[in-house]
């Protein structure tokens, strides 16, 4: 088996179609030798604890209206062929995740984390859900198998808050500026949304390397 770290943000659409990228490849090699592990990247860091208005984030972000439009385009038309569940026009507001990550990480220890940053990601790009709000996390972690009534309990509490930013520091200080980030084996690092051929002959290479040895 062989470790596949992945840097990400629920509320990052190229580490969503990322995501479905990577899935899609990995349905066409169904024997691939892939353990994943999710790791927290906050691409707001700063962001205010409630989140904020997203036409104001964006428009922030890239510099007025039009810089906005020009920045999502390719995001728009990617998701219209890859993803058309999604629906950008949904979502009201950009929240801070790091409840989300926290979210991750305790569904990680009950072997439920690619599950959670499923439902998060649909939760998110699809429903237009707040994923900073306390009560939508905890309906997400009922859906794929959690106690929500604990989740709730450990949300309102700062459990793993320091370590969700450790972890997110020591990214940055490894040199991830930005994500999805794909590290295989813990050594060949992947950047951005890699279309699934790439991820095939990833995988093929990687299953013809370990038919050699074997020899």
């Amino acid at each position: 088996m062989i470790k596949l770290d992945i840097f990400s943000d629920p509320i990052c659409p190229w580490c969503y179609i990322g995501k479905a990228r990577l899935e899609a490849a990995l349905e066409q090699r169904p024997d691939h030798p892939f353990v994943v592990e999710w790791h927290p990247f906050q691409l707001n860091p700063d962001m205010p604890k409630d989140g904020m208005d997203r036409r104001a984030y964006l428009e922030g972000k890239f510099g007025g209206t039009q810089g906005a439009k020009t920045a999502y385009r390719p995001i728009v038309d990617t998701l219209a062929q890859e993803l058309p569940d999604a629906d950008l026009g949904k979502i009201k507001k950009t929240p801070n995740t790091m409840d989300a990550h926290r979210l991750i990480h305790w569904a990680g220890l009950e072997a439920l984390q690619t599950s959670m940053v499923d439902a998060l990601f649909a939760a998110y790009f699809t429903q237009g859900r707040d994923i900073g709000d306390h009560e939508v996390l905890a309906d997400i972690a009922d859906t794929v198998g959690m106690d929500a009534s604990v989740v709730m309990r450990l949300l309102s509490s700062d459990q793993d808050v320091e370590l969700i930013s450790s972890r997110d520091t020591h990214a940055r200080e490894r040199g991830i500026t930005a994500v999805p980030m794909f590290v295989v084996a813990q050594q060949h690092a992947v950047s951005g949304a890699q279309n699934s051929k790439l991820w095939v002959e990833v995988i093929d290479e990687l299953m013809a390397g370990a038919t050699d040895t074997t020899h």
